[in-house]
C-alpha cells in the first residue's frame, strides 16, 4: 500500500498581530507645547509626490503635537541607526503615560539625549532635524484626520525641503542614488536593510549599466 501524500497548501489563513510587512522606519521630529523637541520612531509612512502620508497612534505625543503645531521633520535613518531607533522605541513624550501604553512605555522628555542622536537646526520649520539621518524632509501637516478604527490618526504632510547626505546623491543632480542609499526597514518587528538591486522601473532617472 503506497503512503498517502498530503499536498502542502499554497497559502495559510493567519491572524498576525501586526501587518508591518517591510516598511521604512522614520523618526518624526515635532515640537512640544513648551518649545522642546519630541522625537518618535514610526513605520507607517509613504509618499505621494511631495506629500508624505503618516499613520500615528492617536494617543501619542507626536499626534498631539501635530494637531496643535503642524510643522515636523520626517527623518529617514539608514540601517546603521537601528540601535538608536530601538532606544527610542519604549519611550513616550506623554506625561502621564497613556493607560494603553503604561505597561510597556516610560515617559522621557529628552528623546534626543536618550537616543544618542544630535538635533540639527531646520531651515523651513521649527522642529530640528536628526543630524545622523541621511535623508531629512522638512514638512508641514496640511491634514490630520482620525483613522477608521479610532486608534490612529492619518496625517498628510507637504514636504517643504529635502536634505540629503552628499554621499547618497548622484553628483551634479538632485537625484538620490539608489545604489548608495539604503533605508532601515521594519519587517514584522525586526530591523533589516536592503539587499542587492534586482532591477529598476522603466521610469527611473538613475539607470545603471548591468
Amino acid at each position: 500500500m503506497e503512503p498517502v501524500v498530503t499536498a502542502r497548501p499554497e497559502h495559510l489563513a493567519i491572524e498576525p498581530s501586526v501587518l508591518y510587512f517591510g516598511t521604512p522606519v522614520v523618526l518624526l521630529s515635532t515640537e512640544n507645547a513648551d518649545g522642546t523637541p519630541n522625537l518618535a520612531p514610526m513605520s507607517s509612512a509613504w509618499a505621494l509626490g511631495r506629500t508624505v502620508v503618516l499613520g500615528l497612534g492617536a494617543e501619542g505625543q507626536t499626534a498631539r503635537n501635530v494637531r496643535a503645531r503642524p510643522e515636523l521633520v520626517i527623518n529617514v535613518p539608514g540601517p546603521g541607526l537601528w540601535r538608536a531607533v530601538e532606544r527610542l522605541a519604549p519611550l513616550t513624550g506623554r506625561d502621564p503615560v497613556p493607560a494603553a501604553k503604561a505597561a510597556l512605555f516610560r515617559f522621557e522628555p529628552d528623546k534626543f539625549g536618550a537616543s544618542g542622536l544630535r538635533p540639527q537646526p531646520s531651515e523651513k520649520v521649527g522642529p530640528p532635524r536628526v543630524a545622523e539621518c541621511p535623508l531629512q524632509l522638512e514638512a508641514r501637516a496640511e491634514r490630520v484626520r482620525p483613522g477608521a478604527s479610532g486608534a490612529f490618526v492619518i496625517v498628510e504632510a507637504d514636504v517643504l525641503r529635502v536634505h540629503a547626505d552628499p554621499r547618497i546623491v548622484v553628483p551634479g543632480t538632485h537625484h538620490v542614488d539608489p545604489a548608495e542609499w539604503s533605508p532601515l526597514i521594519y519587517n514584522f518587528r525586526h530591523y533589516f536593510g536592503l539587499g542587492p538591486e534586482l532591477g529598476h522601473t522603466f521610469r527611473t532617472e538613475t539607470p545603471r549599466n548591468r
